[in-house]
Parts: C-alpha cells; structure tokens; sequence
C-alpha cells in the first residue's frame, strides 16, 4: 500500500460536521454530534473520542489520553444538546434502503474538524504522526481538573450523579466491599449469651526450641542431681568431666525441709558465729530472710527507691539469663530478649558473669529452693557445677582465672549456706579446697595458681574462705595466717590503714578498703586504730562521687561502712545510696542496669556494673553487721 493511501485512510477517520451534526467550541476544544453521539478531537493526537454522556469524560483510542469535560465546557455541551435534539425528534424518520451489493463500497468516516483558540499553536496534523512507522511511548494522561463545586439551587439526584462521577473506579469497589464483609460478619456472629463464659488461661513455657540473641547457644546440661555429702568424690580420668544430671523438685510434690533428701535424716544447717560476736551462734546470711530484711532496711538507712532499684535489677538479671541458665560477661547482650540493645559488654568469662548473676538473688534471699526468682537460681547453680572439675575448679574460667574461680566458690557458699542443701555440699566445699590449694607460699594469691600474690585477687578468696565459714565447711586456719602475713608485707604504713596493690607498692584506695574488710573478717574491732584511721581517710578524702565512679571501691567500701557503724556509716550510706538510685537506668531495654563509665568498670562490664550495684544496695541485710547482732536478735525475740 502507498503512503498516499495511508495517509488518506487515517484523515478518513476523522468525522466531519454534516446533515443534523451541530458543533460548539469550548475551552480550546470542539465538539459536535452526530446522531446520539457526542464527540470531540484528542487534543494531544487529534483522533475522534466518543464522550460518555453519565461521565462527561472521553478517552482516546489510539494513544491513550482522557479528557475530563470541565463546567464551562458541560454547560457548552448541554446546550448543544438542546440545540439538536428537539429537531431530531420533529425530523420524520426516513427508512433505511440497503445499497446494492455489487455497488457496497467501504464507507468513509468524515474529515477530522478541529478548533483551534485563538492565541494557542496549531496543533501538529495527525497526518504527519501516522505516517512515521516508528513506535513511540505512550505519553502521560492528561491530568484531570479540579472536582466541580455543587451549585447552591442543584436538586439532589443530580448533586448525587455528578459526586458519583467524580469518585474513582477503585474507590467505589472498596465501598462495595466493606459493606459486603460487614454484612457477612453479621450473618456468621453467633448469639453467645446463652452461652458459659469461656476461662482465659496465661502460661509461660521456655522450651529447648527457643533460642537467645540470634546465637545458637551451647547445649543446656540435664538437670543435676546434686551429690550428697560424705559421699566419696567420683574418679573420673578425663580432665574435663561429662555434666552431671540433676534432678529438678517436681512441681507437685511439697518441697522438702532444708537438708532433707528422700531417704535420708534431716541434717540441719550448720552455723559459724561471728568472729568478734561473742559467740552468738547467728549465721551473717540471717538477715536475708523474709522476717529480718524488711526491719534491717529501716534500721540500717534503706528506704523504698533502694529496694525498688534492687528489685528493678533483678528483673534485667533476669532478662539477660542466657537459656543453658548462665550469665556472660562478654555476650550477656545476645539473649533472646535483648538482641544487642544492651551496650558495654566486659570481658569474656562466663563461670564469672555466672557468679555476678547469682551474687545479687542471693543477696535478696533468693535461693534455688524458695523465692520468687527460685527457677533462676536453680538454673544459675546447675551451669555451674556442670562446668566444675574433679579438682573443684570451674572451666572455662576465661580472662582472671582464680577471680572467675573465687566469685563462683562464694556463689556455691553462700547457696549451701542459705538453704544447708546438703547436695552442695562437696561442689562448695572442693571449690574451697582448690582455694587453699592454689595459695602462694608468701600467703597471697593472683590469676593462676601458685602466682605470687596482689591484694584484688586475694580480697576475693579471702572473701569466698569467710563465705565457706560462714556455711560450715572446712577451712584451715594456717591458711588465715599466711593470708595475714600476705596483708602486712602490703601494708604502706606501720599502722596497717593503707594498702597498696602489691608488696612494695604505692596506696590504692579501692585496695585499701578490700584489705581493710578482710582485717574485719580476721577479727580487728572497730576499736582498732588503724581501721579507724583508714575509714575516716576514706570517708573525707574518697566519698562516693558521681563524677568519678568507681563500683569496684564502692563495693567493699559499703561493707566496710556498714560493719563499723556510727559516725562512718551513715553519711557513707546517704551518699552512696542517693548516687546509685539516680546512676540507675530507668528507660528503655537497659532498665534497671547500671552503665560502666570509669576505672575498672569498664573491663567488667554492664553485667559486673548492675551486679555490685545492686549488692551495694542490699547491704543493710546481706550480711550482718559484725559488731551488732545481738541487738537485732533481741528486736527479733
């Protein structure tokens, strides 16, 4: 076919006005009639668009754009309407004669009639485009003008269709479809007044499905029978030994009396005295119990916000329990329920995270036979005597090997001690053999066995020894003695009120006050010189100061304070007390934590910040005042 041809073919199928065909010009566009149809040009291409009459909104055929008739241009369409109908209903109709089929020849659709306005360009002649074989994009729809105001005298059928006009397609579906789903779920709501109320029953479970912190954690150990005591100690030629099974108290069994196994006679707890008590017969866990803690916290200086902070660490404590039962120093922000939100993990040992975990339950009372936290603590002390060795060691014990070692002896103590559950009685009492076993010949101890001694590491082994007396296991005195040659050659003064952090060196003030608790705990009285002399250079030159913390020094400054009594401890404890209330994370996922800033802090972490922390603020009952038992036992009778 010729271009001439096709050329002609497309000018064809623009219609021209004839006969009855009346035509307006409006906003730039022209549109006629022909018969019943309305009709306009395609102001981008020029091709004839048909107007639906219920829309007054035309389409184009060939390149897809809309036209959305505007109300000058509705009124100019109307009035063409006018113009031609009541004569097209006048004209008689004129019977139609079928052309002779030898003669049909294709019928040809009218010439295009465009208007052009005045002061626009003409548009391009569509010839020019049809003719061009090459494919061009699909240009973008013409964009609709603004929805048309209601007429204030506009009856409201026609206020009706042209509001329905105006909506779009996707709308109305949507309307039609919410009415239908309303009306079915009134058809399927049943009548349940007849009915019997159904019990909405909560539950909890943690199952071996679960997994914490997007780690996969090591296999959780099976529940560990706790060995009994006198029994002879397992001989097991590995180095490291199979996780022995415990047996967890079922739920519907009552719970058995302190020291009470099945099969076997009560045995009651055994209880030291204090070692300048006079000889009370009073253990220094004793007010840890329920009846005692409430009067020890109005009588020692605890107020509410210090319980409540105790007990909002806890809850983090608990969150941040790893699901085999542990607590890492290092990955303690990998559990289930924190996911990394936590900043500030220390350094890696897991026996130590393991024992700071547990230090601050057991501080409350809390004990893997009672207590609201009982599930947490069980859990706690079963990791650890999986993890214990034939030589009462703990693996792996990481950074620190004997302060990882000494934290969980005064974990195992101070568990036997609190319940006298004499299935813990061997694991307690071979971690405090390993204890003597790794002291130095010169009395001290340091982070291997054997290593000659500084005044950190011996503090908390001294401390782990006084939690084994305090339980009833046995600890030999020469052990003591060299420990108390240990201190003396560490001594910066002749008097003994300042220490350093070896032999030799200069004074540690976070030293001095761990030395100076384990002189209380060999026996030195408050009367003491050089205990005085060191407390009173503590409490004027070093108070707690928020600016420069230090929970290291804090932590057994406290307890020293607490054990001497007026004048030092009250104005130690209202200071110490009021920074760790505000210091206290009390928004977001860290809620209840302590965030490390300073010193050595930093090293243990958020987990060994929280831990002390919260140990510093259960001093009024944790441990007994040393030189005032009598008058609580009095107040209790």
């Amino acid at each position: 076919m010729s271009s001439d041809s096709s050329v002609q073919e497309a000018a064809d199928l623009v219609p021209e006005p004839a006969g009855q065909r009346a035509t307006v010009e409006e906003g730039g566009v022209t549109f006629w009639l022909d018969g019943e149809v309305l009709a306009c040009a395609c102001p981008d291409c020029g091709s004839p668009m048909s107007i639906r009459l219920w829309l007054l909104v035309a389409d184009c055929w060939r390149c897809g754009a809309s036209l959305e008739l505007t109300e000058e241009q509705e009124r100019a369409v109307q009035r063409l309407l006018n113009q031609v109908r009541p004569k097209a209903a006048t004209a008689p109709e004129k019977p139609r004669q079928p052309a002779p089929l030898a003669e049909s020849k294709p019928q040809q659709q009218p010439k295009r009639h465009v208007s052009i306005p005045v002061g626009q360009p003409a548009p391009r002649q569509p010839q020019s485009r049809w003719r061009d074989p090459v494919v061009r994009p699909k240009p973008k729809p013409v964009a609709h003008p603004a929805p048309r105001r209601a007429k204030p005298d506009e009856d409201p059928q026609a206020r009706l269709r042209r509001w329905l006009a105006d909506l779009q397609a996707w709308l109305i579906s949507a309307l039609l479809h919410m009415v239908l789903l309303i009306l079915l779920a009134c058809l399927l709501v049943s009548d349940d007044s007849q009915q019997t109320p159904r019990l909405l029953v909560l539950a909890t479970r943690i199952g071996p499905e679960d997994l914490e912190g997007g780690h996969q954690d090591p296999p959780q150990p099976d529940p560990v029978e706790f060995d009994d005591a006198g029994a002879p100690e397992p001989e097991k030629p590995p180095e490291v030994p199979e996780p022995p099974k415990i047996e967890e108290e079922k739920p519907e069994e009552p719970p058995l009396p302190k020291g009470e196994l099945p099969g076997e006679k009560p045995e009651p707890p055994p209880v030291v005295a204090s070692p300048v008590s006079g000889g009370t017969g009073r253990s220094l866990l004793d007010g840890r119990r329920p009846e005692t803690r409430a009067y020890l916290v109005e009588q020692e200086g605890g107020t509410i916000e210090t319980e409540a902070a105790v007990a909002r660490g806890l809850v983090w404590l608990v969150r941040h329990q790893s699901r085999d039962g542990s607590w890492s120093l290092h990955r303690f922000n990998r559990t289930r329920q924190c996911r990394g939100r936590c900043s500030h993990p220390g350094t890696i040992s897991d026996v130590a995270g393991t024992a700071l975990g547990l230090l601050p339950f057991l501080g409350a009372g809390q004990s893997h036979r009672s207590g609201k936290y009982r599930r947490q603590v069980q859990r706690g002390i079963a990791w650890l005597l999986a993890h214990q060795r034939p030589d009462g060691s703990f693996y792996p014990l990481g950074a620190g090997r004997m302060y990882a070692h000494g934290l969980a002896a005064i974990a195992l103590c101070e568990a036997y001690g609190m319940t006298g559950d004499s299935r813990l009685r061997l694991p307690a009492q071979k971690a405090v053999d390993y204890i003597v076993q790794a002291q130095h010949s010169a009395g001290g101890w340091r982070y291997m066995p054997g290593m000659p001694g500084d005044t950190s590491v011996t503090g908390w082994q001294l401390m782990a020894l006084r939690s084994a007396q305090v339980a009833g296991l046995r600890v030999p005195e020469a052990v003591l003695e060299r420990a108390g040659r240990f201190l003396d050659q560490c001594q910066v003064n002749s008097l003994g009120s300042f220490y350093s952090y070896m032999p030799g060196g200069g004074v540690r003030v976070a030293l001095t006050a761990e030395s100076l608790l384990c002189r209380m705990y060999a026996g030195w009285t408050p009367q003491n010189a050089a205990l005085r002399e060191g407390c009173m250079w503590m409490l004027s030159q070093h108070p707690p100061d928020p600016r420069r913390p230090d929970m290291y020094y804090w932590y057994y400054a406290t307890q020293v304070m607490h054990h001497m009594g007026s004048p030092y401890w009250p104005e130690w404890n209202e200071q110490m007390r009021e920074i760790l209330v505000r210091t206290q994370e009390t928004r977001g996922h860290a809620a209840g934590s302590w965030t490390p800033r300073t010193a050595h802090d930093p090293a243990g972490g958020r987990l060994y910040m929280t831990s002390l922390a919260i140990c510093c603020l259960e001093v009024y009952y944790r441990h007994l005042p040393l030189y005032r038992q009598v008058a609580i036992k009095d107040k209790e009778d």
